[in-house]
């Protein structure tokens, strides 16, 4: 039975919670944040919301939470999906975030600030931090790993013959390390309270399937796809046959560990 591809908004919020802040990076967005000893816990802003997924994870923290994205169509989708109370969502790019100077306590981008103008969304979020207020920005690398008994050695080498396939659709202005721009914000950041987390990872287990799946939300895929569907099709095929044929199962609701590494970095507004 052949991979079912990637196609619509539908297919890809199954996807979507593996692609968004973990549990333990935002405990550790708040620990940066207690550790300002203060009580800045009133309103955050999640710039580059998407369909939301990251923004709910803060309503717990903060009075008030609101996601905000360029897309309305991905707003339209973060209004449909369920929501406590104290979280809203408003449309505006990243470099002309729509509060007023000073108003905000946590600034953050969930995988979404490799898109941006970097220096205008690192001046717009000093402009709306309060003193005391944080920055908060993570993503995680295209490189995931996968745990199956003692067969991760081969599976791992098998997924980077995936990823190697679809570096040459990668966006040029991502460049083959998206971990590099996030680096570089961070360099040019001058809050002299600050740190950068190279590697956290992440571990969910999930169907073999839903692991081929979520590569196949990746940018470079969705580019092979429009580009040559027989060829993804072919792609993703093989790469699943050979990971059956590694794990020596013939199931693809085989349930695999995949590991994500996240990198993150915090800074604290003087």
């Amino acid at each position: 039975m052949p991979v079912q591809l990637f196609e619509g908004k539908d297919h890809a919020a199954a996807y979507l919670q593996y692609r968004v802040a973990p549990h333990e990076l935002i405990s550790r967005i708040m620990s940066f944040m207690e550790k300002g000893k203060s009580n800045r816990f009133n309103f955050a802003v999640d710039v580059g919301c998407g369909s939301g997924q990251g923004t709910v994870l803060l309503a717990p923290y903060f009075t008030k939470v609101v996601g905000t994205d360029i897309s309305q169509a991905q707003l339209e989708m973060a209004q449909t999906n369920s929501k406590p109370p104290n979280v809203s969502y408003r449309q505006s790019p990243a470099e002309e975030l729509p509060f007023a100077n000073s108003e905000v306590d946590l600034v953050t981008a969930m995988t979404a600030a490799h898109w941006f103008d970097r220096q205008k969304f690192l001046v717009e979020a000093d402009r709306v931090l309060k003193p005391g207020g944080c920055l908060a920005l993570l993503s995680y690398t295209m490189n995931m790993g996968l745990e199956y008994e003692d067969k991760s050695e081969a599976l791992n080498d098998i997924c980077k013959e995936f990823y190697a396939a679809l570096l040459p659709f990668r966006d040029p202005y991502l460049g083959t390390d998206s971990g590099k721009i996030y680096s570089d914000m961070f360099e040019s950041c001058s809050y002299p309270d600050k740190e950068w987390n190279e590697s956290f990872h992440v571990k969910k287990t999930l169907p073999l399937d839903s692991y081929i799946g979520m590569v196949q939300t990746f940018s470079s895929f969705q580019k092979l796809l429009k580009k040559d569907p027989e060829e993804a099709r072919r792609l993703s095929d093989d790469i699943r046959t050979k990971l059956l044929s590694a794990m020596k199962v013939s199931s693809p609701e085989t349930e695999v560990t995949v590991v994500i590494k996240y990198f993150y970095w915090l800074a604290r507004k003087p």
